[in-house]
């Protein structure tokens, strides 16, 4: 039997991971920066044409992504220390792309709130501060530091019979917002990165791609503005499971004895995608790969979505105030 190599890619949706699987220090048309802000390691990478945006199987955008390795320890110092930085980072980031302090902004919280690891959009949009019915009912008695915010949780396709992007651009088309901001559940290759990472990009985001449905997008062109995503890893598919525990077996028996290569046979001398392809081989009966979520996620995904609505809020909001951001982000 002839295996089929090219269905066993890894499968990831952050753009550090993407840039770790090409293995390669300099990259043309890749510009990348690491900050370390105390416990939080920040990356931002940008993908400036096609040719980095083909070697690295990414769109053409800016990326920024937070690593906190410790965030489920359920350190709440910790958790405001990962909210101040965020709050920086998605000022800067708007800023960025031209959206000033009076635009209007729709957050859309993608997600099935009846999945926990699905759940972050609407738990996002459930704790965020809306004011648009302010703005829209009684503007003369807003207070200085606030701007038009609406925000939204469309369900999914399996729930409403209405495509998400369809309800979102509907919306848009009505209320006119300047940027939309979109929250949303992806996949990691990395067991460490699940509900430890944030990432944010300017290249809008595809319901569903976290688990390898094809939905149509929520973007620049489809929606006529601006579109932010903000995702955070919550499953990891079992077939790279399996295959980072045979790394780490590897690495293992290769540090404890110079016999490691005669203990694992064959199996340390193929590939990471052949690995991969035999894996799922075995997991072809069952239909599909799959997908797994650490045990605690009803805490995890609570936690780090009141991370990302409290930086909203105060990304968004001047009036909105966060303590000790300056000591946290310097």
């Amino acid at each position: 039997m002839t295996l089929d190599l090219q269905k066993y890619g890894v499968r990831t949706d952050l753009a550090i991971e993407a840039r770790e699987l090409a293995g390669v220090q300099e990259m043309s048309g890749i510009q990348e920066d690491v900050e370390q802000l105390g416990d939080v390691k920040v990356t931002r990478l940008d993908v400036l044409n096609e040719q980095g945006a083909q070697r690295l199987g990414r769109i053409m955008g800016h990326y920024v992504t937070l690593e906190v390795p410790k965030l489920r320890n359920g350190d709440t110092t910790l958790q405001e220390q990962v909210t101040a930085v965020f709050t920086k980072e998605m000022e800067d980031f708007i800023a960025k792309i031209g959206i000033n302090k009076q635009s209007k902004v729709f957050i859309v919280g993608l997600g099935n709130w009846n999945v926990t690891p699905d759940s972050l959009g609407p738990i996002v949009v459930e704790n965020t501060l809306v004011t648009r019915q302010y703005f829209e009912l009684m503007p003369d008695q807003v207070s200085p530091g606030y701007r038009e915010v609406s925000a939204i949780a469309p369900g999914v396709l399996g729930l409403t019979g209405i495509e998400s992007s369809e309800t979102i651009q509907g919306i848009v088309e009505l209320t006119k917002p300047d940027l939309i901001i979109a929250i949303d559940s992806l996949a990691s290759r990395s067991l460490e990165r699940v509900n430890t990472t944030i990432q944010v990009a300017d290249i809008g985001i595809h319901p569903g791609s976290g688990i390898g449905n094809k939905r149509k997008g929520i973007t620049k062109e489809i929606m006529g503005v601006p579109c932010i995503a903000i995702g955070v890893p919550t499953v990891c598919y079992a077939s790279t499971i399996v295959n980072t525990t045979f790394e780490l077996m590897q690495a293992h028996f290769n540090k404890q004895t110079d016999a490691g290569s005669q203990i694992l046979g064959v199996l340390n001398e193929i590939s990471e995608q052949e690995r991969l392809g035999l894996v799922k081989e075995v997991l072809d009966p069952l239909g599909h790969d799959l997908i797994v979520t650490p045990k605690e996620i009803d805490e995890f995904i609570e936690d780090i979505a009141n991370i990302i609505a409290s930086g909203l809020n105060a990304a968004l909001h001047d009036a909105v105030k966060l303590e000790n951001v300056a000591s946290y982000t310097h």
